[in-house]
């Protein structure tokens, strides 16, 4: 019987350890190119913010500037809708989020620590509202690019 256990342990133990490496992957399907907003193509990426950002053709790549502000939202905002980044704080104060003050920013759920900060992004629309939350300072103080469990320390 021990050894039924153990053997049932160490496969949901194994199980879970695919589970969490296919997590790992970025998730492709939807992405749009920072630059033309076009579907992305796998093989056209440069890394950006410890993640990599995708893009539609050969010539985007070359067009993105990380000293733009709405290259560099958008770049920000595909770091999270593929999986590479993981919230961990809100995007506005840098305060610990709660789960029923969130906002849906182009097909990424964010959430907020407080009624304020949510107030102050619903109040934008369309690219204002994305740059709000995905800027580069906001991204700094929000977002972990890699392992889900360091968001959380």
């Amino acid at each position: 019987m021990r050894t039924m256990i153990g053997f049932l342990a160490a496969f949901a133990l194994g199980a879970f350890s695919l589970v969490a490496l296919a997590d790992s992957e970025p998730q492709l399907e939807g992405l749009k190119c920072p630059i033309s907003k076009q579907a992305i193509d796998a093989e056209q990426f440069v890394e950006h913010n410890g993640g990599k950002v995708y893009f539609c053709c050969e010539n985007c790549p070359g067009a993105f500037s990380k000293d733009n502000e709405d290259h560099v939202a958008r770049a920000n905002h595909q770091l999270v809708a593929s999986h590479q980044a993981t919230q961990a704080k809100c995007p506005i104060s840098g305060g610990n989020t709660k789960d029923n003050q969130s906002v849906e920013v182009e097909g990424v759920t964010v959430n907020f620590c407080c009624k304020n900060c949510k107030a102050k992004v619903n109040g934008e629309e369309g690219d204002a509202r994305l740059k709000l939350v995905f800027n580069a300072d906001a991204f700094a103080k929000a977002f972990v690019v890699g392992d889900a469990e360091e968001a959380e320390e």
